[in-house]
């Protein structure tokens, strides 16, 4: 058999392979957070949400709303050089998203079963 053939060998069966798993895999809610940030946006994204005094008065002046927080905890960046990770009980993030005209950064409290936004800020 020469290496022409056998190549093609190869590249039909492993395209049969890769359909198979989009077939198999299409319906399910699968997701990869492998990445430092996917893993802590996850994680908050998991937890009970609580906010602090100073942004439930923020979202009853209509200054934000919780459906802009939730969506800068699903699509934001982690900022680690902000955050201080090195607490023992409870770790407090920040996390930045540039949303349609203005840029949100959150300050989250990330506890073993709550995750307090402690603050917002909108520039």
């Amino acid at each position: 058999m020469k290496l022409i053939q056998r190549v093609g060998y190869y590249l039909g069966g492993f395209s049969i392979g890769l359909i198979l798993l989009a077939f198999f895999l299409s319906g399910k809610k699968t997701t990869c957070s492998y990445g430092p940030d996917a893993r802590v946006l996850k994680n908050i994204g998991l937890k009970h949400r609580e906010y602090s005094s100073k942004v439930i008065e923020m979202i009853k002046n209509k200054d934000i709303d919780s459906v802009t927080i939730s969506e800068v905890l699903k699509h934001g960046n982690v900022n680690f050089s902000k955050s201080n990770t090195k607490l023992d009980t409870c770790k407090i993030y920040v996390i930045e998203d540039k949303n349609d005209k203005q840029a949100i950064t959150l300050t989250v409290e990330n506890c073993d079963s709550i995750a307090t936004i402690i603050s917002v800020a909108k520039k």
